[in-house]
């Protein structure tokens, strides 16, 4: 088994003993990615839209990092605060995907890291 160890530092450190992304065999396993802004750590402000912006943005620059962009994501898991922020996250979410949308599930949870509304983890595989 190969694996490597992929950090970006166009994304935010890892907060705990992980890290942001492990490429093995091919599949690339991306932690969750909260709204934390690269270089000051603090948390993206201004809404639900905003914060998944962030998201998506730290996720897009661990894939760049693995050589990878979303067109190469099979598969994601969202964590919701609540799940009346689903369609908004939703929106955000689907305008980073063109053409086939990986698999994915949505998950309301009693709390997440920092008490952020969203948290978004990615698998994706190098050879399409």
């Amino acid at each position: 088994m190969s694996k490597k160890v992929i950090n970006s530092e166009k994304a935010p450190a890892p907060i705990g003993p992980y890290n942001q992304a492990i490429l093995a065999n091919g599949f690339l396993f991306i932690s969750g990615q909260i709204p934390i802004i690269p270089g000051t750590n603090e948390l993206e402000k201004g809404g639900i839209e905003k914060e998944t912006h962030r998201v998506m943005k730290n996720l897009q620059e661990v894939l760049l990092s693995a050589g990878m962009h979303f067109g190469h994501v099979v598969k994601t898991s969202i964590f919701l605060s609540d799940m009346s922020l689903f369609t908004k996250v939703n929106d955000v979410y689907g305008g980073y995907f063109s053409g086939d949308h990986p698999a994915r599930e949505t998950i309301a949870v009693k709390g997440l890291p920092k008490d952020v509304q969203v948290e978004i983890s990615m698998v994706a595989i190098e050879k399409l």
